[in-house]
């Protein structure tokens, strides 16, 4: 279903970008009980809404109503809820651990609102990658411009409906466009940006890099990458990587992009990848609605080239329908390192299979593919776990799981490297959008005891009491 999507004019967002600046320099943003009220108003938007939502989600990706309950729109509330509940105590100025010659001052680190942030995101979770990182906003006390993806209409345009009757306007504001808008909001000056890729490759987050290090801006990217060389319940763990990198059609920054195995493991790897696949889809989910869709034309031209350029051997699937934009579930197996499929983040519901001869050969194509967003590895083994995990670098380590971790409450959410950096989801999404200020306050009294032996006339007598109080001892 095609849904128009009403561009903001481009000489609008400056005043859009002051008004926000206005606002946040205002100070109402600083209250928690606001902050709160934003936060449950952000709630009630999502809730009261949830039939609406799960429309657009399926107008713009073709995406089954239960599987965007399950992946988007409940782990958005949770993520709302989350700040709900923690925004006192994340807001709390953070006293420093205790030492005899600073305790008087009372050194602490106050959590405070970066300013005005800029939002940009993708178009595979339309929702839930631009309002969970927002609650993050919200709690940190910040005003905030969202730039909703123009590949997912249908959620952009409905966000920008529902913004105005829940949100307050004067701290929150959507934008949308394409190239151009996008273009004029990195050429303003921002106190955060959190740009959530999908796209895989680096080329879309150098723009970005750039343009905010122009305005010496902080910024926020995702990638992805992973490895399943092997495990002993192999049913479980084939069913368990095969649904991550279905979901969504694979049009997740986080999906198993690729899967590393023995050599002599390969066929028997693949065959019970083909039976999980039967058992999630005993009839075409091309007449079950099962499956989402490619989001549009320009990647589905991109998927088929990956297709039909391809130098392994497709032993599922194979093909995609450019008029419906559905693409069967793929595996490939005999994947070389430099194939095309190896080359870019897939993002489509194609499985590549990497033959390699051991773990350390694994452990190789790994780093010399770029650090990954997320590194899975399946296996029973706490020391085969631990060997590849101490040997690569990701954004996340996540053992025997897929997708499930971005709904896990308690860890960050990010990349490193080259899968971007900064994080999501709670707590650690809050932390990149606040200030951390240190501050003392010393009482007066603190000269007639020992701080006036920092003044001159120096006198061995003062430097002998000053040496004893902040000459360090040796650590050992």
């Amino acid at each position: 279903m095609s849904t128009s999507l009403i561009y903001t004019p481009v000489d609008e967002i400056p005043q859009i970008h002051q008004s926000l600046k206005q606002a946040f320099t205002a100070g109402k943003s600083r209250d928690i009980q606001w902050r709160k009220r934003q936060i449950l108003q952000l709630w009630h938007l999502v809730e009261d809404n949830f039939d609406l939502l799960r429309k657009a989600l399926y107008d713009d990706l073709g995406r089954a109503p239960d599987e965007s309950d399950g992946t988007e729109l409940n782990s958005l509330l949770l993520e709302i809820k989350q700040a709900y509940d923690n925004v006192g105590k994340w807001t709390q100025t953070e006293k420093a651990p205790w030492h005899y010659m600073w305790f008087a001052m009372s050194p602490a680190t106050r959590i405070e609102p970066k300013g005005v942030v800029l939002l940009i995101t993708p178009f595979n979770f339309p929702l839930y990658l631009i309002l969970a990182p927002f609650a993050a906003v919200i709690a940190a006390g910040n005003a905030c411009l969202l730039k909703p993806s123009e590949g997912a209409p249908a959620c952009s345009s409905l966000l920008a409906e529902l913004f105005p009757k829940y949100m307050d306007q004067e701290f929150f504001r959507v934008v949308n466009g394409a190239i151009p808008e996008t273009t004029k909001l990195l050429e303003l000056q921002w106190d955060h940006i959190t740009h959530v890729l999908n796209t895989g490759n680096s080329t879309v987050a150098k723009i970005v890099c750039t343009a905010a290090a122009q305005n010496l801006t902080p910024v926020t990217l995702e990638n992805a990458a992973v490895i399943d060389p092997g495990v002993s319940n192999l049913k479980v763990a084939a069913k368990r990587l095969m649904w991550g990198k279905l979901t969504n059609a694979g049009q997740i920054c986080m999906s198993p992009d690729y899967a590393i195995v023995p050599e002599h493991f390969q066929d028997t790897f693949v065959e019970a990848c083909k039976q999980a696949y039967y058992e999630m889809h005993p009839k075409d989910p091309r007449e079950t609605g099962n499956m989402a869709r490619i989001v549009n034309d320009r990647h589905a031209k991109r998927v088929k080239r990956l297709l039909d350029d391809t130098k392994g051997e497709v032993v599922l699937g194979g093909s995609i329908d450019m008029e419906t934009k559905f693409c069967e579930a793929t595996i490939v197996k005999n994947v070389k390192v430099d194939d095309i499929l190896m080359s870019e983040e897939i993002f489509a519901p194609i499985l590549p299979v990497v033959p390699v001869k051991d773990v350390d050969e694994a452990i190789k194509v790994i780093n010399s593919l770029g650090n990954a967003l997320v590194l899975h590895v399946f296996s029973s083994d706490s020391a085969f776990k631990k060997k590849v995990f101490d040997n690569t670098q990701s954004g996340l380590a996540i053992a025997n799981e897929t997708l499930l971790h971005i709904q896990t409450v308690g860890i960050p959410f990010g990349g490193v490297g080259q899968s971007g950096y900064g994080a999501t989801t709670g707590k650690a999404a809050f932390d990149q959008f606040v200030h951390r200020r240190g501050t003392i306050d010393s009482p007066f009294w603190l000269d007639t005891m020992m701080l006036y032996t920092r003044y001159p006339p120096y006198t061995k007598r003062n430097k002998t009491m000053l040496d004893m109080f902040m000459h360090p001892k040796p650590p050992a």
